[in-house]
């Protein structure tokens, strides 16, 4: 089970703390679920190379069992078929170190030609793709996926597994240390921009790619006397800001153009500001996790607890500050047909959708727990409300946006860029079909959706004209 249990013991003293920040803004009150962004906001939208502003919606892809010549076998053209077939643009990709380098300076050829297999099937379903290198505890010298052997230094420091708390392996002292020597060594340090170098070197171009996550969830050493909160934020700002500058720069010496996301340790989750730093580089992208730890270790959801209104506050801040993008790219709790998770995920989406670019949820299997769906395809218990229409990209700028669960409209308002070419309705497949109206001078390659069917539907506009487009289910004949 993939419980966090320890995070949740060692920062309970700080949620006192949490909860008494300040509340996020308030929603449109025309808006009583809350589902509503509206513009101009203080965190910029993410965009795409014409100037539009993108939503992402979608889920991580993944293979953490296969390695070696089966390396991301388990990955198949029809994870990004049935993405598209749902509604979804964006698919997070998780990638390995350990196997795209097994031995040092030696880079498998093969296993970049299987993410290029993966990365064309994107394309072919419209799909963007963010290259994420992952790790859980570090790598396989602890029995995970992430950083290689090789470049695993422990100094001789003991590690004991936690099977029943995976998580609690971060602080076992070996970990912390391997990422102390990744972070200061020098040699390891090249050997990391040396792996982004390859990467972006290959994937620049490709139609598919939309950026890279520099690292998965980076931990790192507590000192001694320091509580987890404190050494969260001097760790984000001492050592992960100048590896993402490090890292940024081996990216751009090979690629100028894609989007480079960046993570705060974990600690997030918990409500906890970053402490991450400037990164100077004019495509940023902050791209928390959004995971809270009695939901992960099993327990229901607690409205009254102002989790998600405490993380809220706290993960908003930096991308306030530095006036970047914010993607969420991995959330969705394990437990999700407990009594209160169709709340949860009616009031996370619609937290989501205040402040974020997008998001990719936690993860798009065939089967039981964290899976989207199951062996035949069909939405997982409440999963299906992640599935919801909404602008993939909009060619002006938003005024307001918004979607009501309840009647399952959704409305957008932008003021026209023309030269920016057509805006964009994503809509998921529904059991009454779509009507589309439009008010203003725009047009629309479709008014209607036929029921059963996932559509993308482009809105031509007339430059600076105000448009308002509403998306409500058809009436059934």
């Amino acid at each position: 089970m993939r419980t966090r249990r320890t995070i949740q013991a060692l920062v309970a003293v700080c949620c006192t703390l949490v909860l008494s920040a300040a509340a996020p803004a308030a929603a449109d009150p025309g808006d009583p679920v809350g589902m509503s962004r509206l513009d101009p906001r203080p965190i910029p939208r993410l965009t795409d190379d014409r100037g539009r502003a993108l939503t992402l919606r979608g889920w991580n892809v993944e293979d953490k069992t296969n390695r070696g010549e089966a390396a991301l076998s388990a990955i198949t053209e029809k994870h990004f078929r049935d993405l598209r077939a749902k509604g979804f643009n964006f698919a997070r990709l998780l990638v390995f170190w350990d196997d795209l380098e097994p031995r040092e300076g030696r880079y498998s050829a093969a296993y970049l030609r299987k993410i290029e297999r993966i990365l064309d099937w994107a394309e072919a379903y419209d799909i963007q793709v963010l290259i994420d290198a992952h790790q859980d505890v570090f790598g396989p010298a602890f029995g995970h996926r992430g950083v290689p052997e090789w470049a695993t230094r422990t100094d001789g420091l003991p590690f004991t597994p936690h099977p029943d708390d995976w998580f609690a392996e971060y602080f076992e002292p070996a970990v912390q240390r391997a990422f102390t020597h990744l972070y200061e060594d020098e040699d390891l340090r090249r050997a990391q921009a040396r792996m982004w170098r390859v990467l972006a070197d290959r994937f620049e171009h490709h139609p598919a790619v939309l950026g890279y996550d520099l690292i998965n969830e980076p931990m790192g050493e507590l000192r001694a006397g320091e509580d987890l909160p404190t050494a969260a934020r001097r760790i984000e700002r001492d050592q992960l800001t100048p590896m993402y500058n490090r890292l940024a720069d081996a990216v751009r010496s090979a690629d100028g153009g894609n989007w480079i996301f960046v993570e705060p340790t974990p600690i997030v989750g918990e409500g906890l500001p970053t402490g991450l730093g400037r990164i100077e580089d004019p495509k940023v992208v902050y791209a928390p996790h959004f995971y809270n730890a009695a939901m992960e270790a099993g327990a229901d959801y607690d409205p009254s607890a102002g989790w998600i209104e405490s993380y809220e506050a706290a993960v908003t801040a930096y991308p306030q500050e530095q006036r970047i993008p914010v993607v969420v790219g991995e959330w969705g709790p394990l437990n999700n047909s407990l009594p209160n998770m169709a709340r949860f995920y009616r009031e996370a989406l619609a937290s989501l959708s205040r402040y974020s670019s997008g998001w990719a949820g936690y993860v798009w299997c065939y089967g039981g727990g964290y899976c989207a769906v199951d062996e035949r395809g069909l939405f997982r218990t409440n999963k299906e409300q992640t599935a919801a229409p909404y602008a993939a990209a909009v060619a002006g700028r938003v005024v307001a946006d918004t979607y009501d669960p309840g009647s399952v409209t959704y409305r957008l308002v932008y003021r026209a860029h023309g030269r920016h070419g057509a805006t964009e309705i994503s809509l998921p497949p529904s059991a009454s079909g779509w009507r589309i109206a439009l008010d203003g001078p725009a047009w629309a390659d479709t008014r209607t959706v036929p029921a059963g069917r996932a559509c993308t539907v482009r809105v031509p506009a007339l430059p600076d004209a105000r448009i308002t487009v509403t998306v409500s289910p058809r009436t059934p004949r």
